[in-house]
């Protein structure tokens, strides 16, 4: 059988694949391989195609498959074809096995597992490579009573040259190269058949992919050739390390991509940040999705490892977030405030009221589960005062000003951050006080803390009724403080 795909021509357009096995979610490092294959795509007005590679029954599940498609949407990495699905495919690899045996370019292996794996051992012990040593290559007469795995037969002596777009010239020693099982005894193909013959239908002409398939690749280009095929050209993604330059894993923290969404991380920080990872374009650092495109290429990059930093990532989110507009991030934050206990998940919520409280409080949150919980003095009922900041500004000092705050916001015709304003000057000239002392107060008794935004602008979101209420609230815990300190002098004088 002949494959349907004919062998690309000089000038066709480019098309790359994403390929993942969905045994997990999409990791950090999956992601930014797919993201180099996408900006490769949109730069070269190519093809993008989305493969699953789900040969491994065992452990590929439609859970992860649907985790993969999520993540991918999540980005924004969407494709122009597929997913194709290697599971509805097996026919066509099987057929393609049986075109290499039937010209000899692959042979049934009779050897058992255990067999191989004592041979293995051996080989160890003796300081040889761990290789078939290729017993069954030209067996006359096979054994009776087992069902046999194929190998492909691969050349001997010579080398192997990759032409790698990043790494450069890597030539392997074909004696390194043993003959790799292609089908196995259960009758399903393995992954570097599978591979090829996939990305000779798919028409792929750039197969851009981590450096730990390196060692694949010239096992790869032997079955490309065997079928007649120019390979496609490669181009090996140096890896990823964690913070202490060992190699990326859950140890390091979040590495799924969908995990950055659940903390409250913006898409296109993810994607900024994960093109940095290993490409770099002088010493830009932000960009918008339309400039990546505009200025991906193979030749920026780099050869090394790149390493992961969780604290870069946070700062590049916290510029996504202080330059979004209120509005997307009022729509961005809501689940997060459902999260947070804040709102029901069927409650209204004034999205333009949401929209101003944020916009007040984007420049202080890194990601949006921060900014959630800092809405919370906005939205809840009532707050909880930090105890330094109760004790150090709720004081019989603070309570005159406290109450002709509260008489003056109550009959404030406009209830605007500009009106407020004009009302605290007022208040700071009568009482011959700094705004210092009257701000501080008023933050403490309508937000519990010592720090949030301009105070006009937070009484102006918080709104009248809300406003006195917890200016009336602080007014009393005042004055009851007062009354049981009275109380306590009096008990003393009278036991005195």
């Amino acid at each position: 059988m002949h494959s349907s795909a004919v062998p690309r021509m000089a000038g066709e357009s480019v098309r790359v694949r994403f390929a993942p096995s969905p045994t997990g979610h999409l990791h950090i490092g999956g992601a930014r391989t797919a993201l180099f294959n996408w900006l490769f795509a949109r730069h070269n007005r190519g093809v993008f195609v989305l493969r699953i590679e789900d040969t491994d029954r065992t452990r590929s599940t439609e859970e992860y498959i649907e985790a993969i498609l999520e993540g991918m949407t999540w980005l924004g990495l969407d494709w122009d074809e597929g997913p194709y699905r290697q599971t509805e495919r097996m026919d066509i690899y099987r057929a393609h096995v049986e075109r290499l045996l039937e010209e000899g370019k692959a042979y049934r292996c009779y050897c058992r597992p255990e067999e191989l794996e004592a041979r293995r051992k051996e080989a160890l012990s003796r300081g040889l490579p761990a290789k078939y040593d290729g017993r069954c290559r030209e067996l006359r007469e096979p054994p009776a009573g087992r069902r046999p795995a194929v190998r492909f037969r691969m050349p001997q002596t010579g080398r192997t040259v990759v032409d790698d777009l990043i790494r450069g010239r890597v030539v392997f020693e074909n004696e390194q190269l043993d003959d790799l099982i292609i089908l196995r005894s259960d009758g399903t193909p393995t992954y570097n058949l599978v591979v090829v013959v996939d990305d000779v239908q798919m028409g792929i002409t750039h197969v851009i992919r981590g450096d730990d398939h390196l060692n694949n690749t010239p096992r790869q280009i032997h079955i490309y050739r065997a079928f007649g095929f120019e390979p496609p050209r490669f181009a090996h993604l140096p890896m990823i390390l964690g913070p202490d330059r060992t190699r990326l894993s859950k140890r390091h923290g979040a590495t799924a991509v969908l995990a950055y969404r659940d903390l409250g991380y913006l898409p296109e920080a993810l994607l900024n940040y994960l093109a940095r990872l290993g490409w770099s374009y002088g010493d830009q650092e932000i960009f918008t999705r339309e400039e990546l495109i505009e200025k991906f290429s193979l030749g920026n990059v780099g050869k090394a490892a790149a390493v992961f930093n969780p604290g870069k990532l946070l700062w590049l989110n916290g510029q996504y977030m202080k330059n979004t507009p209120p509005e997307r991030l009022a729509r961005l934050v809501r689940p997060f405030l459902v999260k947070e206990g804040l709102i029901a998940p069927d409650q209204h919520l004034d999205m333009g009221w949401l929209s101003r409280a944020v916009d007040t409080l984007k420049e202080r949150a890194k990601t949006l589960l921060e900014l959630a919980a800092l809405l919370r003095y906005y939205i809840a009922e009532d707050v909880e005062y930090d105890e330094k900041g109760r004790t150090r500004f709720l004081t019989e000092r603070a309570l005159p000003l406290l109450v002709d705050l509260k008489e003056g916001l109550a009959s404030l015709e406009d209830f605007t951050a500009s009106a407020i304003e004009g009302l605290f000057r007022s208040l700071i000239e009568r009482h011959g006080i700094k705004l210092k002392d009257l701000a501080q107060p008023v933050r403490v008794a309508v937000t519990g803390r010592t720090e949030s935004p301009g105070i006009f602008d937070v009484l102006e979101v918080l709104g009248r009724e809300k406003a006195l209420r917890r200016l009336q609230r602080a007014i009393d815990l005042i004055r009851e403080e007062r009354a049981v300190a009275g109380g306590a002098d009096r008990a003393s004088g009278a036991g005195g």
